[in-house]
């Protein structure tokens, strides 16, 4: 059995007892999915892996989605995406500044991510590191008058930065070109939404993607969302993530809002991203799995 040791007092555990590069039977897999999702973020540390082996663990979780980034996609397979800062013969050999401001990923979908998987491949020798932000535990403390204004409303998502839209900005959402914008949709979710396996409500995506509220005008639709993304951004609620070189960290896209951290662009760093949707699958019986996954 994995030892799992927190990662801070609100949320987040490590393991340092599992070599993924070895079969992963489904009993030791399913103590990793527990954590899981009792603890929103999990990492394995110290792992040594192919693009291969990476992506067979990430695809446990669920089906795999490429990033509309596609220039950036692993050579070896689409739904790798590689995030380096590393130039060769003058080209870059991944996307830079990926996230650099809290958000939710795949959130401008209409189908959400379920997890985010990261591979620490080079690691920078300052900074580099991932903040979450516990959006279960800001829903907690939302005043009940707040819950209960928000719990019918529908936010509006597109891809992009609300707080930045320029598009030559390190905080900005990573550029698409034209062809890539003609495939992002404008979506729906919920803003307090339901964990689609354990049941348990948070706000979803309030900051990031969210640009509006359906059936509310943009100045008070803005306020509102601004008012709750700097709510449940609070450093009571974060975790700040260090990698280690070969470090594996699964995030759960249904519970959390995160920010990369900008980093030197002359010190190195490369990591290797598997983002995997949700299924409807799993949002049958919430209140069975909540009692599976609870810690």
């Amino acid at each position: 059995m994995a030892t799992f040791k927190p990662l801070s007092p609100l949320f987040g555990v490590e393991t340092f007892d599992v070599d993924l590069s070895q079969p992963l039977s489904d009993a030791t897999f399913k103590e990793l999915e527990q954590a899981f999702y009792a603890n929103q973020v999990l990492a394995l540390r110290n792992q040594r892996l192919t693009a291969t082996q990476f992506l067979a663990f990430a695809r446990r979780f669920g089906p795999p989605q490429p990033h509309v980034i596609d220039q950036f996609h692993h050579p070896d397979d689409a739904n790798i995406l590689i995030l380096s800062n590393v130039k060769v013969a003058g080209q870059p050999t991944g996307l830079q500044d990926a996230g650099s401001y809290f958000h939710t990923d795949y959130s401008y979908l209409q189908v959400p991510a379920r997890a985010t998987t990261l591979y620490s491949r080079v690691v920078p020798q300052v900074g580099g590191d991932t903040l979450f932000a516990n959006q279960q535990a800001a829903y907690d403390d939302l005043p009940d008058a707040m819950k209960k204004r928000i719990d019918p409303l529908m936010a509006v998502h597109q891809y992009g930065n609300r707080h930045d839209v320029n598009e030559s900005s390190r905080t900005a959402a990573s550029v698409l070109s034209a062809e890539q914008k003609a495939k992002m949709p404008v979506i729906t979710h919920r803003i307090a939404r339901p964990h689609p396996v354990t049941g348990r409500k948070s706000l979803y995506a309030v900051s990031g993607s969210s640009f509006g509220i359906v059936g509310m005008p943009d100045d008070e639709a803005r306020s509102l969302l601004d008012e709750l993304a700097a709510h449940s951004t609070q450093a009571g609620y974060q975790l700040s993530f260090k990698y280690g070189v070969g470090d594996i960290v699964v995030w759960d896209n249904a519970a959390l809002l995160h920010s990369a951290t900008l980093i030197d662009p002359n010190d190195a760093r490369t990591l290797w991203r598997v983002t995997v949707l949700e299924e409807s699958r799993d949002a049958v019986a919430p209140a069975v799995l909540a009692s599976t996954y609870a810690m």
